[in-house]
């Protein structure tokens, strides 16, 4: 129901109506779509509250743009709220039934915006009611940084609930179970489709996340803060795709909760013309992990039968992947050119590989290497479960160890049948090639399972991020698209191989082997081969005679006397 002599109506990006300017009536636990921009600030009321109303949590929520949510018509610092999800906890007086507050933006176009208020009764806790660092005295938001490594989420603590007129406990009144350091804090989670950075999608899924019941049956609690804790969390980022942030605080005593303001984050720029949202990989990278795939595919199906191929492809990851840490780490060079260098380190140590094998054909060294390879992969895999964001595994010292030794497993269990260790290698480590130049065109959560394990070598503090990522339909799709890869891969290689030598024999002694045969074997026809120069000579005398007119016809000898 709208009040005012001015108003507009607009159609919101679902076909939906929405309020442009005026007066926006609003019911409890409903949301309303409403259109703000910086000159003319909508006035929400509430009305009729019941008395058993203790406390009301008004929130604003816009998807890439700030909105101000204030208690009065004119903002200032200590009675607004500004950003792109932000709200307002007012406690209401004894025989108070209307609730006001204002909304606008700090764009002079509109912004599209949804806003929901939330009740709350005495005994249920006030999210920020003990709020010392941020502007508000009582502050129920949550403010998100990120960047393409990790999120950060921080929030002000708690305090437990009063009844209207009656002053709530003072936040320092002592540590016991009669004050607020008995709440506890369930962080949640909540994914966004993949794929889509719509506006309405993202307004329509924060009616997931803003009550308590629904949080609780949509998101994913991931850690449960207590009193003693530090307020805030760290999570892994993840560049293009939506995710929602909220807090539940629990009161144990009296078994009863309440929900701060939800804040997303798609951890990029909706904005920006450049390495932006819509293309968050670059050029480079792109260019890269194709060629990779292409690669990668090659050795998946015929890894084995090219054995040299295979040595240099498996050498190129492992230098690569080397040198790039050790480039990142050690300099400030810029990402575009660690790449770079990287794969020219890779290049070098995959030919190195090769160039060792063919002198020495020690293949259990180059076995290790192969089989390492494919360890690091596994390795990766079981961190990438829930298993890898157990707390035991925040200690850098135990993660490191555990990954280490799972690595190393994989080529100590096939010590004694190392073909059929490097056709597995193959066939996996290839395909995942393909998974990865998939990522640089669209977002896949598999992409992580190697990514998040270099996040946490050239990161010293990532070990506190939580590395929970979606699982949706198009990660059901590549998953299985990478199943059938590896399989088919594996399984042409068994067969082709099988009857045959387990692997090449070893080059060197072959080209040695044969020089001292045609030196000592008169009656081979390659021990009378010219030499090297005499060879090159007759070579370009042939050539030269491609050239040569040829002769009239006719009589070429003189005739004998």
């Amino acid at each position: 129901m709208l009040h005012g002599s001015c108003y507009l109506t607009h159609r919101a990006p679902s076909g939906s109506k929405v309020l442009a300017t005026g007066l926006l009536e609003m019911s409890l636990g409903k949301f309303r779509n409403v259109l703000l921009n910086e000159t003319n600030p909508v006035e929400a009321v509430i009305r009729n509250i019941a008395s058993n109303v203790t406390l009301i949590i008004f929130q604003a929520h816009a998807q890439q743009k700030d909105v101000t949510v204030s208690f009065d018509k004119f903002p200032s610092t200590n009675n607004s709220a500004t950003g792109a999800d932000r709200g307002l906890i007012s406690i209401l007086r004894p025989q108070q039934s209307i609730c006001t507050w204002y909304l606008q933006s700090l764009e002079a176009n509109q912004v599209f915006s949804t806003a929901v208020s939330i009740p709350y009764t005495a005994r249920d806790p006030i999210p920020g009611g003990c709020n010392l660092e941020f502007n508000l005295e009582v502050d129920p938001n949550i403010y998100l940084e990120y960047n393409l490594v990790d999120t950060r989420i921080k929030f002000a603590p708690a305090n437990l609930g009063s009844t209207r007129g009656e002053s709530p406990p003072s936040c320092d009144s002592g540590t016991g179970q009669n004050s607020r350091w008995r709440l506890h804090y369930d962080i949640y989670q909540y994914f966004l489709p993949e794929n889509d950075l719509s506006e309405i999608t993202l307004m329509s899924h924060l009616r997931k996340m803003s009550d308590v019941k629904s949080i609780k049956a949509n998101g994913v609690k991931m850690i449960t803060l207590t009193t003693n804790d530090k307020t805030d969390a760290y999570f892994s980022s993840l560049p293009g795709q939506g995710v929602i942030y909220n807090i539940i605080v629990w009161d144990p005593l009296w078994n009863t909760s309440a929900a701060y303001v939800p804040a997303h984050t798609y951890a990029c720029s909706l904005a920006t013309p450049v390495d932006n949202c819509l293309s968050p990989t670059k050029l480079p990278t792109k260019i890269f992990f194709t060629i990779l795939a292409v690669l990668g595919l090659f050795i998946c199906f015929f890894g084995h039968r090219f054995w040299k191929t295979d040595l240099f492809y498996m050498g190129f990851i492992f230098m690569g992947l080397f040198f790039f840490v050790l480039i990142t780490r050690v300099t400030n060079l810029g990402y575009d050119v660690c790449l770079i260098l990287a794969a020219v380190a890779g290049i070098v140590g995959g030919l190195l590989l090769v160039a060792y094998w063919w002198r020495f054909g020690f293949v259990p060294l180059c076995m290790v290497l192969v089989g390492l390879m494919l360890g690091l992969l596994f390795s990766s895999v079981i961190f990438f479960t829930p298993l890898g964001d157990y707390r035991v595994f925040r200690d850098d010292a135990v993660f490191w160890v555990t990954f280490s030794c799972i690595a190393l497993m994989i080529p100590v269990v096939f010590v004694g049948c190392p073909r059929i260790l490097n056709i597995l290698a193959c066939g996996i480590v290839g395909s995942y090639s393909a998974v990865l130049a998939i990522a640089c065109y669209l977002y896949t959560s598999l992409a992580y399972i190697t990514l998040d394990l270099l996040r946490r070598v050239l990161k010293n503090d990532f070990s506190r991020a939580y590395t929970n990522v979606p699982f949706q339909t198009n990660d059901f799709i590549i998953l299985a698209v990478w199943a059938m890869l590896a399989l088919g891969g594996v399984t042409v290689q068994l067969r082709r191989e099988r009857g045959e030598v387990p692997f090449p024999p070893h080059p060197y002694r072959i080209w040695k082997r044969e020089r001292e045969r045609r030196s000592t074997n008169i009656l081979d026809p390659s021990h009378h081969v010219p030499p090297l120069r005499e060879r090159i000579h007759n070579k370009l005398l042939q050539i030269g005679e491609l050239f040569r007119k040829e002769q009239a016809a006719g009589e070429r000898t003189p005739l004998l006397l």
